[in-house]
């Protein structure tokens, strides 16, 4: 009897096997009546699907701090200072910079901040340095236009600071953004200037450089 049931056992795990190959090459078969009526299968299919489908791309938090900025809405600025116990120094969720907008979509998003804004200059009023930067980028008269933040000129500069230099690494302005990524400071961007590369950065993120002379 033990002996009948070992072989049953087998056979039923090997039943199994062969099933899950055959489901797993996409083969097709015709279930019966009682089991398509449960929707075992079909809910099966459909929860991998699902899975496979609602995968997203990951999105740096720098975009939301993109996104914060370059807003039309002088209100803005007051998004991350009226939180009192936020921490510029520890990761921020990019709800935060969402500012209340609901089912934001930040893979799009993204997309769109890339594409309308792909070059973002942080950067001080009073500072030389941002001065040179502003006015070496003028003269490659670029398209889409460079979008400068004064950062000085806002209420949550102090946190844009501590933001900017946890997210990239710089701490000093200005701080051109590129597509997500910084190119560093003034210094940072003579010396792609002087090689020549810093039209190849541009076109890399799809910014049009207008003046012959510097391509």
């Amino acid at each position: 009897m033990s002996l009948l049931r070992r072989t049953s056992a087998r056979l039923f795990v090997l039943f199994c096997v062969l099933l899950a190959l055959a489901w797993s090459f996409g083969f097709s078969w015709e279930l019966p009546e009682s089991w398509k009526d449960t929707g075992i299968m079909t809910s099966s299919r459909a929860r991998i699907a699902q899975a496979f489908s609602t995968k997203k791309v990951s999105v740096d938090e720098i975009y939301g701090l993109l996104h914060l900025v370059t807003g039309d809405s002088d209100e803005s600025q007051h998004v991350l200072t009226n939180k009192v116990e936020l921490d510029p120094t520890k990761p921020i969720t990019l709800d935060v910079y969402a500012a209340g907008s609901k089912n934001l979509n930040w893979d799009k998003e993204m997309k769109r901040l890339n594409t309308e804004f792909p070059v973002v200059v942080f950067s001080k009023t009073y500072c030389p340095y941002s001065k040179k930067a502003k006015n070496l980028l003028a003269t490659y008269d670029l398209e889409p236009p460079v979008k400068v933040i004064e950062v000085d000129l806002r209420d949550d500069w102090n946190v844009l600071k501590a933001l900017l230099t946890r997210l990239t690494h710089h701490s000093t302005f200005p701080n051109i953004i590129v597509r997500g990524k910084s190119l560093g400071g003034s210094d940072d961007l003579q010396a792609l200037h002087a090689t020549k590369s810093l039209v190849d950065v541009f076109k890399k993120a799809g910014v049009y450089v207008r003046n012959k002379n510097n391509q």
